[in-house]
């Protein structure tokens, strides 16, 4: 990845490295083509872009005579189109490894690919994200791969999309998580306006989710709709780490990236900032879902945005409830020192008077409002068929006559 990634979510798009594209089937997969908005399926010379076809090590023969039957050279040292996504993306046994078979498409981004896959051995859906090694490389994020993957192994909590595995073929890298049918923008853009009780559970739980990433030493820098998968309860999975990034409390970062109608005013104008730029997507967030619109229209650019932001104080509507009122001014606060950003801030706070901010009470019942609409969706139906290899034909896929 680039040093600029600018990305607007579901509106308006600047030329960035890493910015969505591609179509996706259906209206349930929004968040998914956010998720994977950075996944490849071209089939690529990656060995020819190194130079490194056929690469071998030297070897010696012991003296004497040659031997009647040479022996193949092993593949050692490991190919530089191998090592170079390694440990994070292991080398798989061609035997052994869970079968895998592909259920549908769930999303096609500027340049990749997402998967509905059924493991076999467990009978259990899940989604498999498929990399280009070629394009990892041609677009310099080799290493925002590679710290996605150490994040997702890292954390462990109710509140985030879970990762399964992830390994590596000869030219795709493969990364498996846990399946969602739905995400927080899908619902949005049906019901509109959410429910205060709903505005309340839901920041609740991504409350939680923050507090945890940020005492990890992670900031995520995308909190937005989009990235917010909905599990069968309704309850929420923050997903996509890709922008993500180990960052100590008290350390700085300057790079400008995340979606722009979401960034706060410090990441927009090339910082420093830190893990507070995480609660004002937050506030614009739970703006939106009080609301049903954005608290600033999007712009074409973070220099315009940053324009907007700093010179539009968001006017929140008067009919909303004083404790929602009252946070959402303290998460839209210009000054990220005055931000709201520990826990015992929002235990105590009046928007939340009554609320056990623990993950098993928060999840003991079911989200009506996001049961009542996944009823009403349908997934789109395709023919199964089976990896191959780990390196599956995707393109023969992407033209497969039941997914046109």
């Amino acid at each position: 990845m680039g040093t600029v990634n600018c990305r607007q979510g579901q509106h308006a798009q600047m030329a960035a490295p890493r910015k969505q594209g591609g179509n996706i089937q259906g209206p349930w997969v929004r968040g998914w083509k956010s998720l994977w908005s950075g996944v490849g399926t071209t089939r690529s010379g990656l060995e020819e872009l190194w130079g490194l076809r056929g690469h071998r090590c030297l070897h010696q023969e012991p003296l004497g005579p040659a031997p009647l039957v040479e022996k193949p050279l092993p593949e050692w040292p490991v190919p530089q189109f191998i090592n170079l996504f390694l440990p994070e993306f292991p080398m798989r046994p061609l035997r052994g490894h869970q079968q895998l078979k592909i259920l549908g498409l769930v999303a096609k981004g500027s340049f990749g690919t997402v998967l509905k896959v059924l493991d076999c051995d467990q009978k259990a859906v899940f989604a498999v994200k498929v990399v280009a090694k070629a394009k990892v490389l041609q677009r310099d994020i080799l290493r925002q791969c590679k710290e996605e993957v150490s994040i997702q192994r890292q954390i462990n909590h109710p509140f985030v999309h879970s990762f399964g595995d992830s390994w590596q073929g000869k030219r795709h890298l493969f990364l498996m998580c846990s399946y969602c049918s739905t995400d927080l923008y899908s619902l949005w853009s049906t019901v509109g306006c959410f429910a205060e009780a709903s505005i309340r559970l839901f920041a609740a739980e991504l409350i939680l989710v923050l507090c945890y990433l940020h005492d990890l030493g992670i900031i995520h820098r995308d909190v937005k709709m989009e990235n917010i998968l909905l599990d069968e309860r309704g309850h929420l999975k923050l997903t996509d780490f890709g922008l993500s990034r180990h960052l100590p409390q008290g350390a700085r970062a300057y790079t400008i990236c995340g979606s722009l109608q979401y960034m706060a005013p410090e990441v927009l104008s090339g910082g420093p900032y830190n893990h507070a730029a995480d609660w004002w997507s937050l506030g614009v967030l739970l703006f939106s879902l009080a609301t049903g619109k954005f608290p600033v229209p999007a712009e074409r650019d973070h220099v315009a945005m940053l324009a907007s932001v700093t010179h539009c104080d968001s006017e929140i509507p008067a009919s909303l409830n004083q404790g929602l009122s009252l946070l959402l001014h303290e998460l839209l606060c210009q000054n990220p020192l005055h931000r709201l950003r520990y826990l015992h801030h929002f235990q105590v706070h009046p928007f939340f008077r009554g609320v056990a901010f623990d993950p098993e009470l928060l999840q003991k019942h079911p989200v009506n409002l996001v049961l009542e609409t996944q009823a009403t969706q349908s997934s789109p139906s395709s023919e199964s068929i089976f990896f191959k290899d780990f390196e599956c034909n995707l393109e023969s896929y992407l033209v497969h006559p039941n997914l046109a």
